[in-house]
């Protein structure tokens, strides 16, 4: 394996200077008004670049250099359909935008509280630092492990090996400037970050297809099946009908089937609009803006950069697996591929990093591994952010109304502190599983229903009102809780199963797309069934917070907002996601 030259690690100490630069900037200016709205909104005055780049960058961390890497050296492209999911941006931009724009919150469960009632906000602010811990904060010090540990496999430190190094310096580097600066900071670094990351991983496209001899070579080693896309959709049994997956074994249709068709088309697209549209970690740099126009350009500019995973991610990551499968790089073999031949699932997370150590030319290695550890440590610190704005906010700020705004802002960098110990104490779950991207859709899908099914419907429908909502919460929140202790034995302990055919195991083996579309329709039917039963909510309290109590001001002013080019950028984004589904298909 190729070690990094001094001339990469120059390279990487410049990227430091520029992240802790930016960050003492952000802190001066944090420093001279030291409110909420400067620590965790910059004030409100973002521009809609930065929105854009600070979401795309956000967003694109360690699932996506470690996971989504090693989905495409084990699958191809398909886990391109969650990243085609852009167009989810497009929607918040849209739709949701006019009505968090409206209101002025900081929090997605502010928004919540205006809608329904103060009990939803403290339920959603419960659920989401749930799923940050379980997701954003252990994966992203997960993914930083490995990405040490191959860049740097020798090191060890008081009888830590390489993966706790690295899974430890990233959060105390991350916290850092984070804890500094605030959102201004995460913003601003997410933005610098953001060229890095896609300058980088664009040179890794490059020049791994450069060393593998060529897009052909490429589709000639990695075969016909790992760029079909509408695989997943349309399975081999399944032939012009609705009819499920047929397999032979019992019950297959119902089970785990390599990303089934029916979770593609139907629970897929809910766990993107949960994500894009009303998760905090992404709609907080959103609220940043000064008004509607920015917001919803902000998010379109994060639509166009969201389609560049499928060539920067997924691709590298099927570079991998073709320079292996074909003998053409021996360290690479040696990791990926069994005595068989055959891809090794565990190993595969290890793509990304090791093409770039095995394939990159000094001082590009050196931009390139800035770039992983931007990615990584821009989608911490979103998190980081957001975990300390939802805490304070929505927890601390209830408890202590009176409390000074420098006190709330101290409380919130504190609360960041807890959250990543949290997050260290569940990584051995996520090396229990089979993939880091699949451990991170599978707990996104127990996750996601509920608070979908809240905000949507609550914007669409002003009849359903806070105890729908409420039920609706505690039910999915409940149902994707049983799922994820019933995988947890599973993934803990190696030993550890399930008596097949037992009512324990056919929870455990249920793919999680299907059970996250139960848990789905379940909430649906509670929170309507719930709503209806009870008393309709006051709709002069909800005015313009659903479309039914909107004025005809609000609809002027939101018309107003936007003009032909934002129309004809959006339509660009749609044009884009099309020919990726026409070109990859097998």
């Amino acid at each position: 394996m190729t070690a990094l030259h001094v001339v990469d690690w120059l390279i990487i100490a410049g990227y430091f200077c520029i992240v802790f630069g930016i960050a003492w900037w952000a802190y001066l200016k944090e420093k001279q008004s030291q409110t909420t709205t400067e620590y965790f909104l910059a004030g409100r005055n973002l521009g809609w670049w930065v929105i854009g780049a600070a979401v795309f960058s956000s967003n694109i961390g360690s699932e996506h250099l470690v996971g989504l890497a090693g989905s495409g050296a084990t699958d191809g492209v398909a886990m391109a359909h969650y990243e085609l999911h852009a167009w989810c941006l497009l929607v918040l931009a849209w739709v949701l935008v006019p009505f968090y724009m409206r209101s002025k919150v900081f929090t997605m469960p502010e928004f919540l509280e205006r809608r329904f009632s103060p009990v939803n906000r403290t339920v959603l602010s419960l659920i989401s630092m749930v799923a940050y811990v379980l997701t954003k904060l252990a994966v992203g010090i997960f993914a930083g492990g490995i990405v040490f540990a191959v860049m740097v496999p020798e090191a060890t430190f008081m009888g830590l090996d390489s993966f706790w190094i690295g899974s430890i310096l990233v959060i105390v580097l991350t916290g850092i400037y984070t804890i500094m600066g605030g959102m201004r900071a995460v913003a601003y670094t997410s933005a610098i970050q953001t060229v890095i990351l896609v300058f980088g991983s664009a040179c890794v496209t490059y020049f791994g297809l450069k060393a593998l001899g060529g897009w052909d070579a490429l589709r000639e080693w990695a075969g016909s099946e790992m760029f079909n896309l509408w695989k997943p959709l349309v399975p081999e049994g399944v032939t012009a009908t609705w009819a499920p997956v047929k397999e032979p074994t019992r019950m297959a249709w119902y089970f785990n089937n390599n990303y089934p068709w029916i979770g593609m088309l139907f629970c897929a697209p809910i766990i993107g609009l949960w994500y894009w549209c009303t998760d905090q970690y992404i709609v907080q740099r959103v609220l940043g803006a000064k008004n509607e126009q920015i917001a919803r350009r902000g998010s379109i500019c994060s639509a166009a950069l969201k389609l560049l995973p499928v060539f920067i991610f997924i691709i590298p990551g099927m570079i991998a697996f073709a320079l292996a499968k074909s003998g053409q790089n021996a360290a690479l073999a040696q990791t990926m591929l069994d005595a068989d031949g055959q891809i090794i699932r565990d190993n595969a997370q290890k793509a990304f990093p090791m093409l770039v150590t095995e394939v990159m030319p000094i001082g590009i290695r050196g931009i390139v591994v800035a770039g992983l550890l931007a990615a990584l440590m821009s989608s911490l610190a979103g998190a980081f952010n957001a975990s300390a704005a939802l805490f304070t906010i929505d927890f601390y700020s209830k408890l202590r109304p009176l409390a000074s705004q420098k006190h709330v802002v101290w409380v919130g960098r504190m609360a960041t502190g807890v959250m990543v110990l949290i997050g260290l104490a569940w990584i051995p779950v996520i090396k229990g599983g089979k993939g880091l991207y699949d451990y991170l859709q599978g707990i996104q899908s127990y996750l996601a229903p509920p608070i979908f099914v809240v905000f949507f419907l609550g914007v669409f429908n002003k009849r359903l009102n806070a105890k729908g909502c409420l039920w609706a919460l505690i039910v999915g929140f409940a149902l994707g809780l049983f799922r994820l202790g019933v995988d947890t034995p599973v993934k803990l302990m190696k030993d550890f199963a399930y008596t097949e055919g037992s009512f324990w195991w056919i929870v455990n083996n249920m793919y999680f797309q299907y059970y996250s579309l139960l848990i789905f329709l379940i909430c649906i039917a509670v929170m309507f069934v719930v709503s209806y039963l009870t008393k309709e909510p006051s709709y002069e309290k909800i005015d313009g917070l659903t479309y039914g109590t909107l004025t005809d001001e609000d609809r002027k002013q939101s018309r107003a907002s936007w003009n032909k080019w934002d129309v004809i950028a959006s339509c660009g984004v749609l044009a884009a996601i099309l020919a990726a589904y026409l070109y990859f298909r097998g």
